[in-house]
């Protein structure tokens, strides 16, 4: 049990800095502020706007560029004020982190459209 721990956490340490809470894709495709917004997603946003787990629930919508019609002030209005479902975050986050959560959401592309029902 112990060596299994051992091995466990020597994984985790071969692996870059923050790699297992990090998503897939570049970072050279984004800039200082996105990266800082992605951060901060994968923090505060994630737990509800993605599905852990194939057989997990999703609580909220799944977030992307697209959200809001694309509108950046209504996002930002949004994650600050939140809804009768969502908490806001303007006592949590400084308004650069918000506008960086929206930069970063700008980057995210839209998820495909649901599949049509097999007949």
């Amino acid at each position: 049990m112990m060596i299994r721990g051992v091995a466990c956490v020597l994984v985790l340490l071969t692996l870059p800095q923050g790699a297992w809470a990090q998503p897939a894709g570049s970072d050279a495709n984004l800039n200082d502020t996105q990266k800082l917004g992605r951060r901060l997603f994968y923090q505060s946003c994630v737990v509800c706007h993605t599905k852990p787990q194939i057989t997990s629930g999703q609580y909220g919508p799944v977030l992307s560029k697209d959200t809001f019609g694309g509108q950046e002030e209504a996002l930002r209005t949004f994650i600050s004020d939140g809804t009768s479902r969502m908490p806001g975050f303007k006592f949590q986050f400084e308004p650069n982190q918000i506008n960086a959560i929206v930069a970063y959401l700008k980057t995210v592309p839209a998820p495909n459209p649901p599949a049509p029902p097999a007949r």
